[in-house]
């Protein structure tokens, strides 16, 4: 797939490197592109994971790893969904009022209890953590990213929601956590999950309503938060942003304009990016989708992305910050119950490259989230080229929700904290729209003005979660 982050991470540091190597892949001269040396991935005759017989929860408490504020429960290791699949989780209590707070997953790096400091070997306690005031679990999905192990079947989004769906239900089962079931539910992330989480969101709401009728049981989840950051949502609208955020962003040029003007034509040409895209999305046909993915990555993303890093464009590439994490990871892997060397399988790419999952819209089900009453908020840095925020803004206005008019009349805002501007927002109802100044593709990893790292984004965060709109400080 072409996004850094795509897939979960190890996902507790203030600031990593993503999974699948920490860079966008090179696959048969493509960045980002499908490996059509390798066959298909087989159809599934079925890929079932509610046997609750096969549930299992293997856990190591208080580890004493990445959050150390005195009294603050912490638990890690594996949720066994079936036979063969073990998802890793790290959980941490709120800071603060952990008996109260709401529940917020995670599924991507940039925002936990620490730090990861230069040398690559050490972190230090982040103060802006997100779970200052929320209790945090984090999650590695899908199987074969990271520390999660086993069965790697997942292609899809959808099917990425179902496994997320059964690991709640045996999470939540357990005495250790079912204290959390009746708390509100909030789902966050960046990236790909600009497509996971409008589809978790839309799968747990359909879920809801098969348990309030009797025909499934299960534990109803109390989502009311969804917060998607430089999130890749739909193709047709974000493609044009790359050709738009290369030649005209608050930074400079990332390439020279003649190849602005190729993948133009490569967008807008018959049989183009552009046709290909709503030929997916019309289609959702799988060999349509991946062609689409590694013609519109070839000819305008990968074309596009110049001499500075694309997760931060105020540094040339490759960027040195975040520090790499391997090493750590690797040294702390037994002290919190992971099984399995750090890191993703190929085979995970390779799933989601052949089904196309990339091309395929996830707006309808991003805006059947806000039209069922979750907040939502997009957000994300403005020092982002993978899924910068013209593309992000762009989707936001071209959302069709209960709130669109109000939102179109809207005016932007300045976001200040503690009277430092630290970005531009807007509100309507309970959607809001947030462009983070100074940020990169891991906005809460960045610092701006006289802020500390990750404090512009806690401020959104805590706002967001205590379901109220975003205001100045």
């Amino acid at each position: 797939m072409v996004r850094r982050g795509l897939f979960s991470l190890a996902l507790v540091f203030g600031a990593i490197l993503p999974s699948l190597g920490g860079r966008v892949r090179l696959i048969d001269g493509v960045l980002g592109g499908v490996r059509r040396s390798k066959a298909r991935r087989p159809e599934l005759v079925s890929r079932s994971v509610n046997d609750t017989t096969e549930w299992k929860l293997r856990v190591t408490e208080n580890s004493g790893v990445c959050e150390t504020t005195p009294g603050v429960y912490q638990a890690s290791g594996y949720v066994d969904i079936a036979a063969n699949k073990s998802i890793f989780f790290w959980y941490f209590d709120a800071r603060n009022n952990s008996k109260t707070t709401p529940l917020a997953l995670w599924f991507n790096g940039g925002l936990g209890p620490c730090r990861i400091n230069n040398d690559s070997a050490s972190v230090s306690l982040n103060h802006f953590s997100w779970n200052t005031n929320a209790n945090m679990l984090f999650i590695d999905q899908p199987i074969g990213t990271d520390w999660s192990h086993g069965t790697t079947d997942v292609g899809t989004s959808d099917e990425a929601a179902e496994d997320i769906w059964t690991f709640l239900q045996a999470f939540l089962s357990d005495i250790r956590f079912a204290h959390l079931q009746q708390r509100n539910l909030a789902l966050w992330g960046q990236s790909y999950c600009g497509h996971y989480l409008p589809a978790f969101a839309a799968h747990f709401l359909d879920q809801n309503t098969a348990i309030g009728a009797g025909t499934i049981p299960g534990i109803p989840l109390n989502l009311k938060i969804l917060g998607i950051g430089n999130g890749f949502t739909d193709p047709i609208i974000q493609y044009p942003a790359y050709m738009s955020y290369a030649g005209t962003n608050p930074y400079h040029p990332l390439v020279d304009p003649i190849w602005i003007d190729q993948s133009n034509y490569a967008w807008t040409k018959p049989g183009g990016c552009k046709e290909q895209a709503i030929a997916c999305d019309n289609s959702n046909n799988d060999t349509i989708c991946s062609k689409a993915q590694d013609f519109c990555d070839y000819f305008i993303y990968s074309a596009l992305l110049g001499d500075y890093d694309p997760y931060y464009v105020l540094s040339e590439n490759p960027d040195p910050y975040p520090a790499d994490i391997t090493d750590y990871m690797d040294s702390i892997q037994k002290t919190v119950g992971a099984e399995v060397q750090w890191g993703a399988s190929d085979a995970v790419y390779d799933n989601f490259a052949a089904t196309g999952d990339l091309m395929r819209s996830s707006r309808p089900k991003l805006e059947k989230a806000i039209n069922a009453g979750v907040r939502t908020i997009l957000y994300a840095g403005d020092a982002d080229y993978i899924v910068n925020y013209q593309g992000v803004g762009a989707l936001a206005d071209a959302l069709n929700t209960q709130f669109t008019e109000e939102y179109n009349q809207q005016e932007f805002s300045n976001f200040t904290v503690h009277g430092q501007v630290a970005g531009l927002y807007k509100n309507a109802g309970t959607f809001s729209y947030l462009r983070v100044y100074g940020a990169g593709h891991l906005v809460p990893a960045y610092k701006y003005g006289n802020l500390d790292y990750g404090e512009a984004a806690l401020q959104m965060f805590d706002q967001i979660m205590s379901d109220q709109s975003l205001f100045s400080t």
